[in-house]
């Protein structure tokens, strides 16, 4: 059984879904491919331990602090996206980096070419937005590009991180990675 939260957040409601011990989900109201993990056997359940701790690391993030706790999370994936959120989620709070090395890291990894795009696809279904940091991910030469939040909120997550704007802008449509 599968089991979801709500958490207001200034990014707006947040859904946050759980096994029960681990976090399997979390996406912002209205973004792109909301709950496409979820499927619709599900309960909502608030007082479950592990929605205790993600409320919690929220609270603390939203706060403007590096959240201590790693929380479980099992976010549901091939084996290259796998990796990718894995790429993600060793990037440190504040930090950036862009799809291309992303892709690089993966090559290194596995002796296997992966290009900017395909992390792309990859960082733009991560499941478990805010917490697998997908917003830190930028596009060649500080574009703020491929959030499925929405770039405006992808914005305000880096402010909120103390990112340095300099040099970052907002891409005209059909811009590549």
């Amino acid at each position: 059984m599968n089991y979801t939260s709500k958490y207001e957040s200034p990014m707006g409601l947040l859904t946050i879904s759980s096994d029960g011990s681990s976090i399997l989900g979390l996406w912002m109201e209205g973004q792109k491919y909301f709950a496409a993990t979820l499927g619709n056997d599900f309960l909502e359940e608030h007082d479950l331990e592990v929605f205790q701790r993600a409320h919690a690391w929220l609270d603390d993030y939203f706060a403007g602090k590096n959240p201590a706790d790693t929380l479980p999370l099992v976010p549901e994936g091939s084996e290259f996206r796998q990796k990718v959120w894995k790429v993600l989620r060793a990037i440190p709070y504040g930090g950036l980096i862009t799809y291309g090395e992303i892709a690089k890291k993966i090559e290194q990894a596995t002796g296997k070419i992966a290009s900017a795009q395909a992390v792309g696809g990859a960082v733009g279904h991560n499941p478990i937005s805010i917490i697998i940091p997908c917003h830190r991910v930028i596009g060649a030469g500080g574009s703020l590009t491929g959030y499925a939040g929405g770039i405006n909120k992808k914005i305000r997550l880096l402010e909120l991180e103390k990112v340095s704007m300099d040099g970052l802008f907002v891409p005209k449509k059909g811009t590549a990675l």
